[in-house]
């Protein structure tokens, strides 16, 4: 995983804890380091999610095996002969969503590991770099998102989807040492992630208009 992406993981879970953005360089390592245990105590729940939509799977299917009529017939103490599965969407469905949650949980624990090793110091200067520029050109941004998020109310847009293009426009006008093109994939990731099922779609057009506006190569 590239340190960056954990770099963009962090800033959005520092993002989302407050509106204004008010860190100074001594209480910004504190932060992340917070930052970084609120990721480990999400994947944490994912996993146990996770861990129990497989036993409640694994259940499910000793019953069905149990009260097929094959093994209904079979003599008290014999073991279960395996039997065919009527239908497989139900089970296909469940397991796809806790594939899902496994992955987002590590992710977050690949996020974790990155920003804990002292090699990876990079992490936090980059998370420390998209902050830093946020913090000194907040007005300027805000003002980006309410001018290209054309018919939506600045106030009144979902946070994690501001937090999101925040992040994205300091590396792509202050930062501006990632490609454009990764910059904008990222941040649709983030909002497929973790926001609304809109929200990549409006992500990635309104960095668009941006992209253009601004003339970004």
């Amino acid at each position: 995983m590239q340190a960056r992406r954990a770099s963009r993981e962090l800033a959005f879970i520092l993002f989302s804890q407050s509106e204004k953005l008010d860190f100074s360089k001594e209480n910004l390592n504190d932060i992340i380091v917070k930052s970084i245990r609120i990721l480990l105590s999400s994947a944490t729940d994912d996993l146990k999610v996770s861990l129990g939509g497989l036993i409640d799977m694994k259940n499910r299917i000793d019953d069905y095996e149990a009260e097929h009529e094959i093994n209904l017939n079979r003599p008290m103490g014999a073991q279960n002969i395996p039997v065919p599965m009527a239908l497989t969407s139900d089970i296909s469905g469940r397991i796809d969503e806790m594939i899902d949650v496994a992955e987002k949980a590590m992710l977050a624990l690949e996020i974790a590991e990155f920003s804990a090793l002292d090699s990876e110091e990079s992490v936090k200067e980059y998370t420390s770099k998209i902050v830093n520029a946020y913090q000194k050109n907040q007005k300027e941004i805000d003002e980006l998102i309410a001018k290209y998020a054309k018919g939506w109310d600045f106030d009144r847009m979902v946070k994690m989807d501001k937090d999101i293009l925040r992040i994205a426009i300091s590396e792509l006008l202050y930062v501006k040492e990632t490609p454009m093109k990764v910059v904008t994939d990222e941040a649709v990731e983030l909002a497929k992630k973790y926001s609304t099922d809109d929200s990549s779609n409006f992500v990635n057009g309104v960095l668009a208009k941006i992209i253009v506006d601004k003339n970004l190569k």
